[in-house]
């Protein structure tokens, strides 16, 4: 999974602003184009940018073994003009949270993970703990070289990291921060096309996102619509606000999520569940989520206001185009030739699924219970 850290956080911002469109416009062509390639292309990036992370690392040791650890002593680590804030120090959660964004991501592409009911459980045990590890590490190795006045000002921690310490192979650091943030981007298509694709087959856009090419098998209307609105936010938008927004929106979705999750493990306890964890988990996250969105809540009213009201002009257009079920004929004509014209352009057709894979029970035996629902209603 793609995750950026707290440095590449600016230096995503600065690329993303001057290439971005550039950027998006290739990626959708190379996610339209194939699976393999996009896959393959996530796999090299990945592995880059932690040996990137990785140079910074032993750097920073190098460093920290040669005495300079003036940044990381107690006395001024913790010496603050002012004390923060609870809020600002949810604020601070909420920020560092985009860092570990991938966390999420992989859930989105389920179907196209072999053996996910034993992969997916993995990769999230073996990411979290290895992003956390370099996150940690690599901000150490920052601070042994760089105060934090220094780090505030660098619009590029990553590059500034480099001029300072790696002399004439300082290019390095750029051109990293650059393909990593390449690897991060055709990320967040693959999967946020994904998400399109999954929403229109369940009813909830519109039909045509649920297509797939003929012959390579990838959803170019959602990778087309994902690139589409990333363009037109990238033209209205500033990144930093952008994150602040979206950080706030995505632990909103994330919290509301959950609690559907430990409604239905208590309304339905028996329907099937192929990975069933233990309830502690989702019960210490929505606590956690609590405090951190009240607070920062509480903290910034207007960034996370105007999180929630654009997440709420989801509202009308639900309700008009999903929960109206008797629109005029000519609207229905519309999308119908619509969807006609889309298929022609982008070579799409609905995917075919197996019967056998998707002929899985609605109910299991409950082992904790020791009976299934079958027979608990017998």
């Amino acid at each position: 999974m793609s995750t950026l850290n707290f440095s590449e956080e600016l230096d995503f911002r600065l690329i993303f602003e001057e290439d971005g469109k550039q950027t998006a416009v290739l990626l959708t062509w190379v996610n339209c184009s194939s699976v393999r390639m996009a896959t393959r292309i996530q796999d090299v990036f990945t592995v880059g940018k932690l040996m990137a992370l990785g140079l910074i690392i032993v750097v920073g040791l190098v460093q920290i073994c040669n005495g300079n650890y003036e940044a990381l002593t107690p006395q001024v680590t913790f010496s603050l003009e002012r004390t923060p804030s609870v809020g600002q120090i949810a604020l601070a959660f909420l920020q560092a949270s985009f860092a570990f964004s991938g966390w999420n991501f992989l859930n989105y592409v389920t179907e196209e993970v072999v053996e996910p009911r034993r992969n997916l459980p993995r990769a999230i045990y073996i990411s979290i703990p290895l992003v956390t590890f370099v996150y940690t590490l690599t901000n150490i190795a920052y601070f042994s070289s760089m105060s934090p006045e220094e780090l505030l000002s660098s619009n590029a921690v990553a590059v500034t990291f480099g001029e300072k310490l790696l002399g004439m192979f300082s290019v390095i650091m750029p051109i990293s921060v650059a393909l990593s943030t390449f690897g991060g981007i055709n990320g967040y298509l693959f999967t946020s096309s994904r998400l399109c694709f999954s929403g229109a087959r369940e009813g909830h856009l519109p039909s045509l996102l649920a297509m797939i090419h003929y012959k390579n098998c990838t959803p170019i209307p959602a990778l087309l619509v994902c690139c589409a609105a990333t363009i037109v936010i990238l033209c209205i938008g500033e990144t930093y606000n952008l994150i602040n927004y979206v950080s706030f929106i995505n632990y909103l979705s994330y919290g509301v999520t959950i609690a559907g999750l430990l409604y239905y493990r208590w309304k339905k306890p028996n329907l099937y569940r192929p990975i069933k964890v233990n309830l502690l988990v989702p019960v210490c996250y929505l606590m956690f989520w609590a405090l951190l969105l009240g607070f920062s809540l509480y903290s910034e009213p207007v960034v996370c206001g105007v999180g929630l009201v654009i997440m709420l002009t989801g509202v009308p257009v639900y309700f008009l185009g999903v929960h109206w079920k008797e629109k005029p004929k000519c609207v229905y004509n519309f999308i119908e030739r619509a969807t006609y014209v889309g298929q022609r352009l982008c070579f799409v057709v609905f995917p075919q699924f197996d019967p056998i894979k998707i002929a899985t029970p609605s109910e299991w035996t409950d082992r904790s219970s020791g009976r299934s629902s079958l027979s608990a209603n017998s």
